[in-house]
């Protein structure tokens, strides 16, 4: 039997032992006022035991993180056909790079780069009545928390800023796979990447890509083939171009984003969330993967 509280109360321990945290997210505005020395981590297993130490309860900006949900939900609504449209190798670039997309004519190398998402995002807003609307309903429901919704103020911050997105989304056009208004799209992207939610719901949230396609509450929103291909996507593409140390340091499938948060999971086993908003240099929490290195080797629990 593991000692999940033993082993977070050490991380912790030694996390706060860490002078050098990061640089949070300044290109955002609403996400440089975050205070770095914030900290985070939350644990659910199998059998739904749940083990916490921290700011596990503090909500904040998922930012990429939203990518797998959107996916998830695009993939249930469309399947195969989905990679038509997008595909699924790593990137080897940073997550708002445009080199690749122009070379490969307009189809992006994996729906966890932000072309990818805008594409998968396009393809909600053609299929969804109420895209935000069903897309929120759809994160509630899969988490069966009804409080979880968008920050409007980071929506905006990043509607300001978002020019590499602009840019992504208009390059897209001009190869034809963006079918709708780039406004929309992005309106729809940027309300997407706002949603804020904290440790221990992003780990009830990501419990269904655990748990083979079924969520906390037993309703099933994915095949095992599906679950299957999000998950290979999200340790192959998940931190975009430290996918690889990512998968060598920690070993699971998992995603970040830059408010800070990183999820991740061993299948049929468990599914864990950090928050600390200090970013490396290549745009992934500092601390987060240094705790996750911490919890597989404490554990000896990763997908090697």
């Amino acid at each position: 039997m593991i000692n999940y509280p033993d082993i977070l109360h050490n991380i912790q321990l030694e996390i706060n032992k860490v002078s050098e945290r990061g640089q949070v997210a300044r290109y955002i505005p609403e996400l440089s006022k975050i205070d770095p020395h914030k900290f985070g981590m939350h644990i659910i297993d199998a059998n739904r035991n749940e083990f916490s130490v921290g700011d596990s309860e503090e909500a904040f900006s998922i930012q990429s993180i939203s990518k797998v949900l959107s996916l998830s939900q695009a993939i249930g609504l469309i399947g195969e056909e989905l990679w038509t449209r997008v595909d699924v190798e790593p990137s080897g670039d940073p997550f708002n790079h445009l080199s690749l997309l122009e070379q490969e004519n307009g189809i992006p190398r994996n729906p966890l780069i932000n072309a990818g998402a805008i594409v998968v995002a396009d393809i909600l807003v053609s299929k969804l009545k109420n895209p935000k609307e069903d897309f929120l309903t759809y994160i509630q429901d899969i988490s069966g928390d009804k409080s979880i919704n968008f920050d409007p103020e980071v929506a905006t911050s990043e509607k300001e800023t978002g020019f590499r997105n602009y840019a992504a989304a208009n390059l897209l056009k001009s190869y034809g796979n963006l079918h709708n208004d780039v406004d929309t799209v992005l309106d729809f992207y940027f309300h997407q990447c706002s949603l804020a939610l904290n440790c221990k719901q992003l780990t009830k949230l990501f419990f269904v890509f655990m748990n083979r396609g079924k969520c906390l509450q037993n309703n099933t929103y994915l095949t095992t083939s599906q679950v299957k291909r999000i998950n290979a996507l999200m340790l192959t593409c998940g931190f975009y171009d430290e996918a690889g140390e990512f998968a060598f340091e920690v070993g699971l499938p998992g995603k970040s984003g830059v408010g800070g948060g990183i999820v991740a999971l061993l299948p049929n086993n468990y599914c864990v969330a950090t928050w600390s908003p200090g970013l490396n240099k290549k745009g992934n929490s500092k601390l987060g993967m240094l705790a996750l290195e911490m919890l597989t080797t404490a554990t000896k629990q990763s997908i090697f």
